[in-house]
């Protein structure tokens, strides 16, 4: 049985009356690959923060390799280790790349705040070739590469700090189909060459069949269904996760049907 890399313990998120995450819990094996999915407003995405310390949970606990970090930490040591367990892609990587910043610049900032002993040149060289882009692209501006480009300088920039969880909030939705498929085939390789735990929040069913062993399913703030991935979507056992898959397109969709069961309590 393969070890647990990280856990959620009964997390609550409160917005006034708004629960946005209420009583979430769930593991992650080392090397596995959870999806959280669920539409807008489900608690996905509070729960992908609290998870890498964006947002704070009103109770509740995050564990990596069973230690607590909501547990306090001293000196700067501690502080950048634990920053390093768990790293995240967002859905626009260009709003977290610095535009003034060329590609090696920014991962060689990366390295030397982490890892300042470290040969430079080589592990960017390594963490390039890693996502599959070269010289040309280290010397390149964001805005100078494509959408796809840029989200692998993002998984390069996460993987930099040798992560145990990378957490990929809608990582490819915003990518034209074809290069999803690369940026997915590239995240498998990834997670079999290095063992590390992906946590993928999005509302793409086709990217949870594809990429993930286990999902939840979240409406509300809550989970409604969870278990194996292909069991789920081959078999699901509650209405919202029927509802998610009648949702997809397909020859006779009508998507009024849909929104009637939407709107459904």
């Amino acid at each position: 049985m393969s070890k647990t890399v990280l856990e959620a313990v009964g997390l609550h998120r409160a917005y006034g009356q708004v629960r946005a995450v209420d009583d979430v819990s769930f593991r992650l094996a080392e090397g596995g690959s959870l999806g959280i999915v669920g539409e807008s407003g489900s608690g996905k995405t509070t729960t992908a923060r609290i998870v890498v310390g964006l947002e704070h949970a009103d109770a509740g606990r995050i564990l990596v390799h069973g230690w607590d970090r909501g547990d306090r930490v001293r000196g700067r040591a501690q502080r950048l280790a634990r920053a390093r367990e768990v790293q995240m892609v967002f859905q626009d990587p260009f709003l977290s790349l610095d535009p003034r910043t060329t590609v090696g610049a920014a991962l060689r900032e990366t390295l030397a705040l982490h890892f300042p002993a470290a040969d430079r040149d080589r592990r960017i060289t390594e963490l390039l070739d890693q996502v599959g882009l070269g010289a040309r692209e280290a010397d390149a501006l964001p805005r100078q590469l494509s959408g796809g480009q840029r989200q692998r300088v993002a998984i390069a920039r996460a993987l930099a700090v040798e992560p145990a969880v990378l957490v990929l909030d809608e990582a490819v939705a915003a990518l034209d189909v074809s290069v999803q498929a690369q940026i997915l085939n590239l995240l498998a390789d990834i997670r079999e060459q290095t063992g590390i735990g992906y946590l993928f929040i999005t509302h793409d069913l086709g990217v949870v069949r594809c990429v993930t062993d286990d999902v939840l399913v979240m409406r509300h703030g809550r989970i409604v269904e969870a278990g194996p991935t292909a069991q789920v979507l081959a078999e699901p056992r509650h209405p919202y996760t029927r509802l998610l898959l009648e949702s997809v397109p397909r020859p006779g969709w009508d998507p009024r049907g849909i929104a009637a069961a939407r709107r459904a309590p």
